[in-house]
């Protein structure tokens, strides 16, 4: 089979077609046959040689990609039937990726719990692209396991995974202030933000004067840590999900989050899809590339400024 891979680290130019065995679902598993794969941030370090150490000693291709939508091709002897996996199902899943085990390939086996059938009526390149960024958010909020009313502040709300958290948060009763470009407004709003407070310098000291007072938890996505901080009430905490070895001081609880933490965490998942097919969640739109044309899609991603979700699509037919 193809996978999209590297054999070494650097820009976007390293991603290119290699040729690997086929994989077979074990007895707990399924195997994917892969339509479409969502391009995260978390790829990019992944080729840049940021994640090395964690890939010290494996042998390439490295082959990134957490998230795919597919049709299942066989089912293990122990996966629960209950689950409803069965070979033609539409499908989608969270990939745990380490090396040449990653989303971006034409079939992959992973383990049934991981995997649920796709939301209803959702095209399969805009199911690819948004399980890895929702179960961040809802890692996040069971993290912080804030009361109704509480005040959650995110950054870089206009983002794939602050836009979940938004509107996990918004539908979980709490009051969410929000750090984007003014020019995302709109879009915030309608994701259930109740505070948008335009991004730039003196960011805490403006959240403070926009609300009269600190917030209860911030989710930074953007990564602002030490500016965002003081935002922060006094025994508070701040959701980081990159590292950050600082100590805010005041009481404050820094959580460290890996959304790999909720790998099989099947009921999470589910509840994901279920509120994808209901309306609480929203699915982006995807900006598909070829999978041949993996360096292209990197170099978009890099670019920044996006509101849909980059995919790498599989033509099965080749």
């Amino acid at each position: 089979m193809k996978v999209i891979g590297l054999s070494e680290y650097g820009g976007p130019e390293v991603l290119r077609p290699f040729e690997l065995p086929d994989p077979h679902a074990e007895a707990e598993e399924v195997l994917v046959r892969v339509h479409a794969a969502g391009v995260n941030p978390v790829d990019a370090m992944l080729r840049s040689g940021q994640l090395r150490q964690t890939y010290q000693g494996l042998t390439p291709p490295f082959v990134p990609g957490m998230e795919v939508a597919g049709t299942i091709e066989e089912v293990g002897s122990e996966v629960d039937p209950r689950w409803g996996l069965v070979a033609g199902t539409h499908v989608v899943g969270f990939v745990d990726n380490l090396g040449s085990h990653g989303g971006y390939s034409e079939y992959l086996a992973l383990p049934a719990r991981s995997v649920v059938q796709s939301p209803k009526g959702a095209p399969t390149a805009d199911a690819a692209g948004f399980l890895n960024n929702a179960l961040t958010a809802r890692n996040v909020l069971d993290a912080f396991q804030l009361p109704p009313g509480a005040t959650l502040l995110v950054t870089g709300a206009a983002g794939s995974v602050g836009g979940y958290l938004v509107e996990l948060g918004a539908a979980e009763g709490l009051h969410v202030v929000t750090v984007a470009a003014e020019d995302d407004a709109d879009l915030l709003r309608s994701l259930g933000a109740q505070t948008l407070v335009p991004r730039g310098p003196d960011i805490a000291e403006r959240v403070l004067k926009e609300l009269g007072g600190p917030v209860d938890a911030v989710a930074d996505a953007a990564l602002l840590h030490e500016r965002i901080a003081p935002a922060v009430r006094d025994g508070g905490q701040i959701g980081i999900l990159r590292f950050w070895d600082v100590d805010p001081g005041r009481g404050i609880t820094v959580k460290h989050l890996n959304v790999r933490e909720r790998d099989g965490d099947r009921d999470a998942i589910v509840r994901l899809r279920d509120q994808a097919e209901d309306g609480t969640i929203t699915l982006r739109p995807a900006l598909s590339f070829a999978a041949d044309d993996a360096a292209a899609a990197h170099t978009r991603l890099e670019q920044g400024a996006l509101r849909e979700r980059i995919v790498l699509t599989f033509d099965h037919n080749q």
